[in-house]
């Protein structure tokens, strides 16, 4: 009886292979050929799932984005809303293995964008949502804040750029931006959202 595939499943660990291929070589070293043999199939069976190597790649830096967003879904309602606040930063954060694989691999698709007509437009998608998550972390905080209205266009561009910052530095120095750093640094910040003791 022949072995039944889910194309979908099968797709996803395509884009995985290419992750790995990208941590280990960078994007220099993904081809066709590559990314068949790190997934195991014969190239022809990979054109059977991706009609060319830009396929590929969008499809590998969606699925970056998928991931994010439905971790972020999935997270438990909280009754405070900081601490709703900091559990979504979190998932935006590479804090555990998983999430640093995420984010180097981001990177690598976001610089390869600007020559990428398809990678640009999804980094341009992704900018926005994450942007708008960030504008809804805000109006969060700020309505339940203790100081004065925030400015939510200026504390959301503030807040996305720190959370691209705390990336970037995680991604080149990794023994420096520790976990424990990054969650620091959120504390202090989302304290001085809200007027709040760090310790309180």
């Amino acid at each position: 009886m022949p072995k039944v595939v889910d194309p979908e499943a099968r797709r996803a660990a395509v884009a995985e292979a290419v992750w790995r291929l990208i941590r280990k070589h960078g994007l220099q070293g993904v081809s066709v050929r590559a990314v068949a043999r790190e997934a195991g199939l014969s190239a022809g069976a990979l054109r059977h799932y991706f009609a060319s190597q830009s396929e590929v790649l969008t499809f590998a830096m969606q699925l970056v984005i998928d991931r994010v967003r439905t971790r972020i879904q999935a997270l438990e309602p909280q009754p405070d809303p900081p601490a709703a606040v900091r559990q979504a930063i979190e998932e935006l954060l590479p804090l555990d293995p998983e999430r640093l694989a995420e984010a180097e691999v981001w990177l690598a698709f976001t610089a390869r964008a600007q020559t990428e007509p398809a990678l640009r437009a999804l980094r341009d998608t992704s900018y926005e949502l994450l942007q708008d998550l960030c504008h809804h972390l805000v109006a969060t905080l700020d309505q339940h804040g203790t100081a004065a209205h925030l400015d939510l266009v200026v504390e959301t561009e503030r807040l996305y750029a720190l959370l691209d910052g705390l990336v970037v530095h995680c991604v080149i120095r990794p023994d420096r931006a520790t976990p424990s750093l990054m969650r620091d640094v959120i504390t202090r910040h989302l304290a001085e959202l809200t007027g709040a003791s760090e310790n309180g």
